[in-house]
């Protein structure tokens, strides 16, 4: 469709949905990410010759467009529904349920959706110091898009830091799948990743909550003793045979633009945003990102 190139900066979900769309309609694309694959905060590394969700926990499907990307994941194995019930914990309280929309998970990680939907396109590893020239699509939270380009409204994010914890033999736990844990100094979120991943790992996963990951962002490991003695008072776990620290420093937005995407015009070149922070129905989460990344690319199109 265009002999110019258009260089998308973030291979998370937003950058990769809006990649494909452009690829889809004959676009020149190239595609930048500082991380080493694909992914961006549905990060899913190797620990212990498995994989593991260390970004976001789940996903679900609320938009009328993901709900046809996502069929087609069940069709072919890549994602299945997880559970629409976690469990509640809080200190001094006995643990409750709560149920919500269909959580979906996956047997290879999270990650391995974003490298579905980015398809045959190559990802160059390049941390920018500032845009490259063209037509430009950055996606990434806006804390991180401002350092390259000017961000309406930026957004705020809090930081997350995601201790996993692997234990020699089975997991006796007072919940199922998953809880939310509330009025915790230390832990907001435990995720069974053995469930989560279809294999009955003895892993867990625990995200901590802003406060505690903000005292630790310069020394993760830091936090991992403090994220184990909480589970210990939680769910009575032992000692873990073994721990991973990773640090989200712009994890979760804590607002949300009134657009699905923006597009600014700099002289002869086109500039775009994307990401899950450009959610104007519901809260940021995956399938924002996604619609996000679809939006700007039809937004772009008629004017390349």
């Amino acid at each position: 469709m265009s002999s110019t190139r258009v260089t998308v900066v973030g291979a998370g979900m937003s950058g990769a949905a809006c990649a494909a769309e452009l690829v889809r309609a004959g676009v020149d694309v190239r595609v930048v990410d500082r991380g080493r694959a694909p992914g961006g905060r549905m990060a899913s590394p190797t620990l212990h010759d498995r994989r593991v969700d260390t970004g976001a926990g789940y996903f679900t499907v609320r938009d009328n467009g993901f709900d046809a990307v996502v069929d087609g994941w069940r069709d072919r194995g890549l994602a299945r529904p997880w559970t629409d019930t976690f469990g509640v914990l809080a200190p001094d309280a006995a643990p409750s349920t709560k149920s919500g929309p269909t959580r979906w998970a996956t047997d290879g990680g999270l990650r391995s959706l974003v490298r579905d939907v980015i398809g045959d396109i190559p990802v160059e590893t390049a941390s920018l110091e500032e845009l490259p020239d063209g037509h430009v699509v950055v996606a990434m939270p806006d804390p991180q898009a401002a350092r390259l380009v000017e961000v309406p409204d930026g957004v705020d994010y809090e930081p997350v830091i995601a201790v996993v914890v692997g234990f020699d033999g089975s997991l006796e736990l007072p919940f199922e799948h998953a809880a939310f844990v509330n009025d915790h100094p230390d832990i907001a979120f435990v995720a069974d990743d053995g469930s989560r991943r279809g294999d009955a790992a003895p892993v867990l996963v625990a995200h901590t909550t802003p406060d505690r990951a903000g005292r630790h962002l310069d020394d993760p490991d830091a936090v991992v003793p403090v994220v184990v003695d909480a589970l210990r008072g939680l769910l009575g776990v032992g000692e873990p045979a073994w721990t991973h620290a990773h640090r989200w420093t712009f994890a979760k937005p804590v607002g949300q633009h009134d657009l699905s995407c923006h597009v600014a015009v700099d002289g002869d070149r086109l500039i775009g945003l994307a990401g899950d922070q450009w959610c104007p129905e519901g809260a940021p989460r995956v399938e924002s990102a996604w619609r996000s990344g679809v939006d700007l690319a039809a937004a772009l199109l008629p004017r390349l």
